[in-house]
């Protein structure tokens, strides 16, 4: 079999069906869009959640409590899961997402102090809490903020 010897399987390959080309064609003169009003129209219909002049659904259901724009996704990690990492290591965010502590660091990753840590490390992230940041620097560690 050759390149030039390939075709579809029979009946895959259908015309693409041309509206309001004569009686003959079996879909002509108001092409399947009736005889009048705003929908034969070029143009026509309503806007989407339109109801006709009814108050919209999304305007009749209920509206609860406050979505500030502005808030930070922060990411929070306990101080007690970085000893998972190697004595004298730099933990990044980077090396968090590779261990798995952090799948996606949204607007930030922040170190909390719950837990202990026994290895001195030198960890680079968003924010600290001032506990943990006390903890990882009694382990021997740094504590830089990026």
């Amino acid at each position: 079999m050759k390149l030039g010897e390939l075709s579809p399987a029979p009946d895959s390959r259908t015309n693409r069906y041309r509206r309001g080309r004569g009686h003959a064609s079996g879909n002509g003169k108001f092409a399947g869009r009736g005889r009048g009003g705003q929908n034969s129209r070029s143009g026509g219909g309503s806007r989407p959640g339109f109801e006709g002049g009814q108050m919209p659904f999304y305007r009749r259901i209920p509206k609860r409590g406050f979505k500030c724009r502005n808030t930070k996704d922060i990411i929070a990690i306990n101080v007690a899961l970085l000893n998972v990492f190697d004595n004298g290591a730099t933990v990044d965010i980077g090396a968090l997402q590779s261990r798995g502590l952090v799948s996606n660091p949204r607007d930030g990753v922040k170190i909390l102090g719950n837990g202990s840590i026994e290895k001195s490390l030198t960890v680079k992230v968003n924010f600290f809490s001032e506990s943990a940041a006390k903890k990882i620097e009694a382990a021997g560690g740094k504590a830089e903020v990026i």
